[in-house]
């Protein structure tokens, strides 16, 4: 064998936020691939109310609970105080805050869809929150009236001038379909810094998914396993535990019925979220997950979930399809029958991962493709059994 008979590698570009790799190999759409299903919605099911509210009147529903700004999702909260006074100095410049959007339960709860960090940041300043607060700094214009202030060091008709700002809100209905309000979500995500699709469905979600969701990542299993993936800036170790749930759940055929993974996804966090409909379920789920995650790291150790071709040197980052693909593949053997055959299965790996074109497509670009999704189970199905 010589690295002349295999196949050019196909790139690994590794996903960033903030200048910084996330460790998490970022997924390619080509030109040529199938389009989603055609979802025409019907107008009708969209429902989206105006309502305009003073600052003090949404403080207090935060306050009071009524009013939620997505627990547990840290992505919101990462401005640096220069942009978070800056903010602040546009309110009491009484210059128009952009429309906020959010979304309304069955319960009469509101969770904040667009316009998290700055209702975050308005948050923090006026009423505290775990900072108690912050000074303003790096002014433009307001420099030699409040450069330094805290909110309670403002006088009080600067506080006023706060508290009675209005601010316009589109409130998503709650009789809006989930797969349209998803839609709508990504249609007005448009913001300095983007929500990526999990941190999208962690806001539509409820606390009953997230919990589960949060359990999974937090597990001392699964970050052996993703060298400490808990906790992702981006929700990623969300979205790899999403998509376990989802294909353990409801396998490859479930896939098939969505034929595009938001959507697949997008069911499954409407599962977790159902009291009664997973109840059964959520136990085997945590049991599986935890054995497949140990799994994962008896057979391929450091590499596991990153391409490992042959003659490769280094650690690629986390890839999303091949978490997926080994993590379910790997949930149904016993620890000492992958620990008696492990130098077999990763040689079977890393064949598939330098030989197989068609194998290196389905975990790189559009990997949502139905027939991608069902050649990449396949075939970690076969490379499992090596060595019987």
């Amino acid at each position: 064998m010589t690295t002349s008979d295999i196949p050019e590698p196909l790139k690994i570009t590794e996903e960033h936020f903030l200048d910084t790799g996330t460790d998490v190999e970022a997924e390619i759409e080509t030109e040529d691939a199938p389009p989603e299903i055609d979802r025409p919605w019907n107008p009708e099911q969209i429902r989206v109310n105006t309502k305009q509210f003073s600052l003090r009147n949404v403080l207090d529903m935060i306050e009071d609970e009524s009013l939620e700004l997505a627990p547990d999702f840290q992505r919101g909260r990462v401005w640096k105080p220069v942009q978070k006074s800056r903010l602040i100095e546009s309110v009491l410049l009484q210059i128009p805050l952009p429309a906020f959007y959010f979304a309304e339960d069955t319960d009469g709860l509101m969770r904040v869809v667009d316009g998290l960090q700055r209702l975050s940041t308005i948050h923090d300043f006026v009423r505290g929150g775990e900072k108690q607060g912050f000074p303003l700094k790096g002014l433009e214009y307001l420099q030699s009236a409040v450069e330094g202030k805290r909110f309670e060091d403002l006088p009080a008709p600067w506080k006023r001038r706060i508290y009675n700002t209005q601010i316009v809100t589109n409130v998503i209905d709650p009789t809006t379909p989930a797969d349209v309000m998803y839609d709508i979500f990504k249609r007005i995500n448009t913001g300095g810094t983007p929500l990526n699709a999990q941190e999208i469905r962690h806001c539509m979600s409820k606390d009953r998914s997230r919990r589960i969701l949060r359990e999974m990542t937090f597990t001392a299993e699964f970050n052996e396993a993703t060298n400490g993936m808990g906790g992702h800036i981006r929700m990623n170790d969300r979205e790899m535990a999403l998509r376990f749930a989802a294909f353990w759940l409801m396998g490859t055929e479930g896939y098939a019925k969505y034929a595009a993974m938001d959507s697949f996804l997008q069911r499954t966090t409407t599962v977790l979220d159902s009291a009664g409909e997973a109840d059964a379920r959520v136990d085997g789920l945590m049991s599986a997950f935890r054995k497949a995650m140990v799994n994962a790291r008896l057979v391929f150790g450091e590499q596991a979930f990153r391409k490992w071709p042959l003659y490769s040197t280094g650690r690629n980052p986390i890839n999303r399809a091949l978490f997926e693909t080994w993590s379910i593949t790997l949930a149904a053997y016993e620890a000492a029958d992958l620990e008696q055959r492990r130098e077999a299965i990763v040689a079977a790996a890393r064949q598939l991962m330098s030989r197989d074109y068609r194998y290196l497509e389905a975990i790189t670009s559009s990997t949502g493709d139905v027939r991608r999704v069902r050649y990449r189970f396949e075939a970690t199905a076969r490379a499992a059994e090596a060595g019987k």
